[in-house]
Protein backbone atom coordinates (compact mmCIF):
# COMPACT_ATOMS: atom_id res chain seq x y z
CA UNK A 1 0.00 0.00 0.00
CA UNK A 2 1.43 3.37 -0.98
CA UNK A 3 0.41 7.02 -1.04
CA UNK A 4 1.00 9.46 -3.85
CA UNK A 5 0.49 13.22 -3.86
CA UNK A 6 -0.77 14.25 -7.30
CA UNK A 7 -0.64 17.69 -8.88
CA UNK A 8 -1.27 18.92 -12.40
CA UNK A 9 2.50 19.17 -12.89
CA UNK A 10 3.28 15.55 -11.93
CA UNK A 11 0.24 13.70 -13.37
CA UNK A 12 2.26 12.41 -16.33
CA UNK A 13 4.47 10.44 -13.92
CA UNK A 14 1.60 8.39 -12.49
CA UNK A 15 -0.23 6.82 -15.43
CA UNK A 16 -3.92 6.22 -14.72
CA UNK A 17 -3.74 7.05 -11.00
CA UNK A 18 -5.30 10.53 -11.27
CA UNK A 19 -8.21 9.26 -13.40
CA UNK A 20 -8.62 6.25 -11.09
CA UNK A 21 -8.83 8.59 -8.07
CA UNK A 22 -11.69 10.51 -9.74
CA UNK A 23 -13.38 7.20 -10.68
CA UNK A 24 -13.12 6.09 -7.03
CA UNK A 25 -14.62 9.44 -5.97
CA UNK A 26 -17.57 8.82 -8.29
CA UNK A 27 -18.06 5.36 -6.77
CA UNK A 28 -17.89 6.76 -3.24
CA UNK A 29 -19.87 10.01 -3.53
CA UNK A 30 -22.26 9.56 -6.47
CA UNK A 31 -22.96 5.82 -6.45
CA UNK A 32 -22.61 4.93 -2.72
CA UNK A 33 -23.79 8.19 -1.11
CA UNK A 34 -26.05 9.29 -3.95
CA UNK A 35 -24.74 12.88 -3.82
CA UNK A 36 -25.70 15.15 -6.71
CA UNK A 37 -22.26 16.04 -8.09
CA UNK A 38 -20.80 16.71 -11.54
CA UNK A 39 -19.46 13.71 -13.42
CA UNK A 40 -17.97 12.94 -16.83
CA UNK A 41 -16.22 9.91 -18.32
CA UNK A 42 -17.09 7.91 -15.17
CA UNK A 43 -15.30 10.45 -12.92
CA UNK A 44 -16.57 12.81 -10.20
CA UNK A 45 -15.10 16.32 -10.11
CA UNK A 46 -16.02 19.87 -9.13
CA UNK A 47 -14.93 23.49 -9.43
CA UNK A 48 -12.17 23.01 -6.83
CA UNK A 49 -10.25 20.45 -8.88
CA UNK A 50 -7.86 23.06 -10.30
CA UNK A 51 -4.06 23.28 -10.56
CA UNK A 52 -4.10 25.02 -7.16
CA UNK A 53 -5.20 21.79 -5.41
CA UNK A 54 -3.33 18.59 -4.62
CA UNK A 55 -4.86 15.11 -4.54
CA UNK A 56 -3.62 12.31 -2.34
CA UNK A 57 -4.30 8.73 -3.34
CA UNK A 58 -3.80 5.71 -1.09
CA UNK A 59 -3.42 2.87 -3.54
CA UNK A 60 -2.30 -0.69 -3.96
CA UNK A 61 -1.47 -2.36 -7.29
CA UNK A 62 -3.34 0.33 -9.26
CA UNK A 63 -6.47 0.18 -7.11
CA UNK A 64 -7.38 3.39 -5.27
CA UNK A 65 -8.28 2.50 -1.67
CA UNK A 66 -8.79 6.03 -0.30
CA UNK A 67 -8.15 9.64 -1.15
CA UNK A 68 -8.75 13.30 -0.51
CA UNK A 69 -8.07 16.77 -1.90
CA UNK A 70 -6.05 19.60 -0.37
CA UNK A 71 -6.82 23.16 -1.49
CA UNK A 72 -5.06 26.29 -0.22
CA UNK A 73 -7.39 28.75 1.51
CA UNK A 74 -5.79 31.41 -0.72
CA UNK A 75 -7.11 29.66 -3.87
CA UNK A 76 -9.10 31.66 -6.44
CA UNK A 77 -10.76 30.52 -9.65
CA UNK A 78 -13.46 32.79 -11.04
CA UNK A 79 -16.03 33.34 -8.29
CA UNK A 80 -14.76 30.33 -6.29
CA UNK A 81 -12.14 30.08 -3.54
CA UNK A 82 -12.53 26.87 -1.48
CA UNK A 83 -15.58 24.89 -0.47
CA UNK A 84 -16.00 25.91 3.20
CA UNK A 85 -15.48 29.63 2.48
CA UNK A 86 -17.76 29.55 -0.58
CA UNK A 87 -20.47 27.82 1.48
CA UNK A 88 -20.14 30.54 4.14
CA UNK A 89 -20.46 33.23 1.46
CA UNK A 90 -23.61 31.55 0.04
CA UNK A 91 -22.01 30.84 -3.35
CA UNK A 92 -22.89 27.12 -3.26
CA UNK A 93 -26.64 27.66 -3.38
CA UNK A 94 -27.48 26.40 0.09
CA UNK A 95 -26.33 22.77 -0.28
CA UNK A 96 -24.16 23.49 2.80
CA UNK A 97 -25.49 25.88 5.48
CA UNK A 98 -23.89 29.36 5.48
CA UNK A 99 -23.48 29.33 9.26
CA UNK A 100 -21.12 26.34 9.17
CA UNK A 101 -18.26 28.22 10.90
CA UNK A 102 -18.05 30.10 14.21
CA UNK A 103 -15.80 32.76 12.62
CA UNK A 104 -14.94 34.05 9.16
CA UNK A 105 -13.36 31.44 6.88
CA UNK A 106 -9.58 31.85 6.83
CA UNK A 107 -7.54 33.05 3.86
CA UNK A 108 -4.01 32.15 4.91
CA UNK A 109 -0.99 30.58 3.16
CA UNK A 110 -0.54 28.21 6.09
CA UNK A 111 -4.16 26.97 6.21
CA UNK A 112 -5.36 24.42 3.65
CA UNK A 113 -8.77 22.81 3.24
CA UNK A 114 -9.09 19.04 3.17
CA UNK A 115 -12.13 17.84 1.19
CA UNK A 116 -13.52 14.90 -0.80
CA UNK A 117 -12.19 12.45 1.79
CA UNK A 118 -13.21 8.87 1.13
CA UNK A 119 -12.28 5.26 1.83
CA UNK A 120 -13.43 2.71 -0.73
CA UNK A 121 -16.47 0.74 0.43
CA UNK A 122 -14.81 -2.42 -0.99
CA UNK A 123 -12.15 -2.51 1.72
CA UNK A 124 -12.79 -5.26 4.30
CA UNK A 125 -13.44 -3.98 7.84
CA UNK A 126 -10.26 -5.58 9.24
CA UNK A 127 -8.17 -3.64 6.70
CA UNK A 128 -9.98 -0.28 7.00
CA UNK A 129 -8.16 0.98 10.09
CA UNK A 130 -4.79 0.41 8.38
CA UNK A 131 -6.05 2.41 5.37
CA UNK A 132 -7.33 5.18 7.69
CA UNK A 133 -3.92 5.44 9.39
CA UNK A 134 -2.16 5.54 6.02
CA UNK A 135 -4.53 8.28 4.88
CA UNK A 136 -3.99 10.39 8.02
CA UNK A 137 -0.22 9.97 7.69
CA UNK A 138 -0.42 11.10 4.04
CA UNK A 139 -2.75 13.99 4.88
CA UNK A 140 -0.53 15.45 7.60
CA UNK A 141 2.70 14.76 5.70
CA UNK A 142 1.52 16.25 2.39
CA UNK A 143 -0.05 19.28 4.05
CA UNK A 144 3.15 20.03 5.99
CA UNK A 145 5.21 19.71 2.77
CA UNK A 146 2.88 22.30 1.20
CA UNK A 147 3.61 24.68 4.10
CA UNK A 148 0.39 24.16 6.05
CA UNK A 149 0.32 24.47 9.84
CA UNK A 150 -3.47 23.89 9.96
CA UNK A 151 -6.03 22.01 7.93
CA UNK A 152 -9.73 22.77 7.98
CA UNK A 153 -12.34 20.25 6.93
CA UNK A 154 -16.07 19.68 6.86
CA UNK A 155 -16.16 16.18 8.26
CA UNK A 156 -18.49 13.62 9.79
CA UNK A 157 -19.63 14.77 13.25
CA UNK A 158 -18.28 11.52 14.73
CA UNK A 159 -14.72 12.86 14.22
CA UNK A 160 -13.83 13.04 17.98
CA UNK A 161 -14.16 9.21 18.13
CA UNK A 162 -11.49 8.47 15.56
CA UNK A 163 -9.29 11.59 15.20
CA UNK A 164 -7.63 10.90 18.57
CA UNK A 165 -7.03 7.25 17.69
CA UNK A 166 -5.28 8.42 14.51
CA UNK A 167 -3.11 10.88 16.43
CA UNK A 168 -4.77 14.03 15.10
CA UNK A 169 -5.02 17.13 17.26
CA UNK A 170 -8.23 18.87 16.23
CA UNK A 171 -10.94 21.24 17.46
CA UNK A 172 -14.47 22.05 16.35
CA UNK A 173 -14.74 25.40 14.53
CA UNK A 174 -18.47 25.23 13.77
CA UNK A 175 -21.78 23.69 14.80
CA UNK A 176 -22.98 20.16 14.02
CA UNK A 177 -25.20 20.26 10.90
CA UNK A 178 -27.34 17.71 9.06
CA UNK A 179 -26.28 17.71 5.38
CA UNK A 180 -27.80 15.25 2.88
CA UNK A 181 -27.47 12.00 4.81
CA UNK A 182 -25.48 12.62 7.99
CA UNK A 183 -24.29 15.05 10.66
CA UNK A 184 -21.22 17.09 9.72
CA UNK A 185 -19.03 19.62 11.49
CA UNK A 186 -16.14 21.90 10.52
CA UNK A 187 -12.90 21.11 12.30
CA UNK A 188 -9.40 22.55 12.37
CA UNK A 189 -6.50 20.10 12.51
CA UNK A 190 -3.30 21.40 14.04
CA UNK A 191 -0.18 20.41 12.09
CA UNK A 192 2.35 22.56 13.97
CA UNK A 193 5.07 20.44 15.56
CA UNK A 194 4.52 19.83 19.25
CA UNK A 195 6.89 21.65 21.60
CA UNK A 196 8.52 19.37 24.17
Amino acid sequence: MQTTTLSFSNLHNHGELFANLFRARKQSFIIQKNWDLPEAEDMEFDQYDTPQSRWIAVHDKGEVLAGFRLTPTTARCGIYSYMIRDAQKGILGGSIPQDLLDAEAPVDDQVWECSRVFVSHDIPQMYRRKVHFKMVEAMTGSARELGATRLIALTGASWPRWYGRCGLEAEAIGRVMWIDDANFQCVAINLAPKMH
